[in-house]
C-alpha cells in the first residue's frame, strides 16, 4: 500500500551507518516510524527530507506493519532555526513533546497544524521564544484531552519557580483563557508583559510535566542555554 501525504520528522535515529528510522507525525496516518533506506548516502534524494524538523511531501509505503519512505520533497525546513542553537533546542522540545503526546494508533487532526505553526513562528521569531513555548504547551495539553480547568490553575496559585514563589495573577489566567480557546490561526496573537510571562510560563510548563509525569532531555537542555 501506498499512502501520499504530508509529515514533519519528529527524530531520526541512524540505522546501518546509510539509512534511518524516522519517527514522522503525518496528515493522514498520524505518527508513523518510517525506514529511510540510503538517505545518508551521496546523492540520496531522500536526505533533505529525512532531517530533524524538516516537513515534506512524502511517499510512504506499508508491507505488514513497517512503513518505508519511497519518496519526498521538502516543503518547509525552518531554516530559521538552524543558525540559533537555543531557537533549534527549543524546536526539538516541540517535536520530542509532540511524539510523546500524539498516538500511532490514533489520528489528531489538531496535532500537525499546532507543531508547523509553533515551529514557523519560533523560526520567524514572531514572538519571544518563550511566549511561543508556553502557549504551545497550554494549547497542546488542550488538544491532547488534558485541557486545563482554569478553576484548578487558580487553585495551583503558588508554583514553585527557580527563582521562588510565584502567583499566577488575573493577566496570567485571562492569558491562558485566550490560549486555550482561541481560534487555532490566533494562538500567538495575544500580547503579554514580562511579569505575567514570567508567571504563566512556569505555570504552563508545571501543569505539562506534572499530568504527562515525565521529563523531557531536550527541556533540560533548552533550559541550561
Amino acid at each position: 500500500m501506498f499512502v501520499n501525504t504530508t509529515g514533519i520528522v519528529l527524530r531520526e535515529v541512524t540505522y546501518k551507518d546509510s539509512s534511518k528510522i524516522l519517527t514522522v507525525l503525518t496528515a493522514d496516518e498520524g505518527k508513523v516510524t518510517v525506514s529511510a533506506h540510503g538517505a545518508y548516502r551521496k546523492n540520496s534524494k531522500l536526505a533533505a527530507s529525512t532531517g530533524l524538523l524538516v516537513f515534506s511531501h512524502m511517499t510512504i509505503s506499508q508491507r505488514k506493519d513497517r512503513w518505508t519512505l519511497t519518496e519526498a520533497q521538502p516543503i518547509e525546513q525552518f531554516l530559521g532555526l538552524r543558525d540559533d542553537l537555543k531557537l533549534l533546542s527549543l524546536g526539538s522540545y516541540i517535536a520530542e513533546l509532540t511524539e510523546a503526546i500524539s498516538d500511532e494508533d490514533s489520528l489528531n487532526t489538531q496535532l500537525l497544524p499546532l507543531c508547523l505553526n509553533t515551529l514557523y513562528a519560533l523560526s520567524e521569531k514572531l514572538k519571544t521564544p518563550e511566549q511561543i513555548k508556553l502557549a504551545f504547551e497550554l494549547r497542546l495539553m488542550t488538544i491532547s484531552g488534558f485541557e486545563p480547568v482554569l478553576e484548578e490553575l487558580k487553585d495551583l496559585r503558588e508554583v514553585t519557580g527557580e527563582e521562588g514563589t510565584l502567583k499566577l495573577t488575573a493577566a496570567a489566567l485571562g492569558v491562558a483563557r485566550y490560549i486555550i480557546s482561541c481560534d487555532a490561526k490566533k494562538l500567538f496573537s495575544f500580547k503579554i508583559d514580562e511579569k505575567t510571562q514570567k508567571e504563566l510560563s512556569v505555570t504552563a510548563e508545571h501543569y505539562l510535566l506534572t499530568h504527562l509525569d515525565r521529563a523531557f532531555k531536550t527541556l533540560d537542555y533548552y533550559k541550561r542555554l
